[in-house]
């Protein structure tokens, strides 16, 4: 059955201006991070791309690196790309990043203008796209300098693979120095891509002021914390968890007494608010105009819609704000 994006998929979606650039971003964007992977289920995942598009979502964000295995997200992606959104490329932003390893050998990782410009042509061709709208160096290598990274990101630029490039996971300083050489090289950072949520705050230490000085947009991952900022852990570890998992990001060693105390605490003021704790989560990242858009993952298309349903309250009361800091301070 052929897919038909809906008609009115463009009203309810805000979106917002990256930095200083004319890119518009929803506020909502899709990570393929995990669950598009050769391991997951096609039709599950086509159904999520679906209802991304249709409710707006035009910003999807992957990485070389993205399955498992790696590679196989933007594989899938690409597939269904070609079968279902034929025609419809114009209206997507669609966002590619390296830096963690991908081959063996001393080329197939990190910072270097070798590595960066094969990630990308390897990218490009599972994808089975011309260019990407952002290509990302998606960590900072501590023995490249940083002005051969940048030089990477700049010459894919001239070469016409990426339309922008961005950052993630750069420290403030780091970030300063990589836009003033960007700035210089004459392609200017659009975006940085750093762990944010109401468990992850280090960047309000600095990075968020760099951004908003150097007119470059923000777009935090794991907004909610690995899945700990939703209903799913208000009563213990459940077994299909990522928790319970012996690999992966979140272990159930994180999941400390406190912590749970946080989750149901925070769980309580979202009710009050009318909205599901990864709604609240989702909207507390969105509230600061310095981010652009917040990065959402789903393994199933009811996750994605109830993340969407955050953009029906983004507004907090100071009173709500007070009660959220008092909370993460037990």
């Amino acid at each position: 059955m052929t897919y038909l994006p809906a008609a009115a998929r463009y009203e309810s979606m805000p979106f917002r201006r990256c930095g200083r650039s004319g890119l518009l971003l929803p506020a909502v964007s899709l990570g393929l991070w995990h669950n598009f992977g050769h391991v997951d289920v096609m039709e599950t995942y086509r159904a999520i791309l679906h209802l991304a598009f249709d409710a707006g979502i035009t910003h999807f964000d992957l990485a070389n690196n993205y399955g498992p295995p790696p590679g196989s997200a933007e594989e899938n992606f690409g597939r269904i790309l070609r079968s279902d959104f034929r025609g419809y490329r114009d209206e997507m932003v669609i966002s590619t990043k390296a830096g963690y390893r991908m081959w063996d050998g001393p080329y197939g990782e990190w910072g270097s203008k070798k590595y960066l410009m094969a990630s990308l042509d390897q990218s490009l061709r599972r994808m089975g796209l011309e260019y990407v709208d952002i290509f990302y160096s998606h960590r900072p290598d501590p023995d490249t300098p940083l002005e051969e990274t940048m030089m990477a990101l700049d010459l894919a630029v001239r070469q016409g693979k990426a339309l922008y490039v961005g950052i993630s996971s750069y420290s403030a300083e780091q970030t300063e120095q990589a836009c003033r050489i960007l700035r210089e090289l004459g392609t200017p950072c659009l975006i940085h891509q750093p762990k944010y949520s109401m468990f992850e705050r280090w960047i309000e230490g600095g990075l968020l002021d760099v951004l908003k000085r150097e007119g470059v947009g923000c777009i935090p991952f794991s907004p909610l914390a690995q899945g700990m900022l939703s209903d799913k852990y208000l009563k213990g570890v459940p077994a299909d968890s990522r928790a319970a998992k012996s690999h992966g990001a979140l272990q159930e060693k994180a999941l400390t007494t406190t912590r749970l105390q946080q989750i149901g605490e925070l769980n309580k003021l979202a009710i009050k608010r009318g909205q599901s704790l990864a709604q609240m989560a989702l909207a507390w990242v969105l509230r600061d105009e310095r981010i652009t858009t917040v990065l959402v993952g789903a393994s199933r298309p009811e996750q994605l819609a109830d993340s969407l349903q955050c953009l029906n309250k983004l507004s907090f009361e100071g009173e709500e704000l007070a009660r959220i800091e008092e909370i993460l301070q037990l």
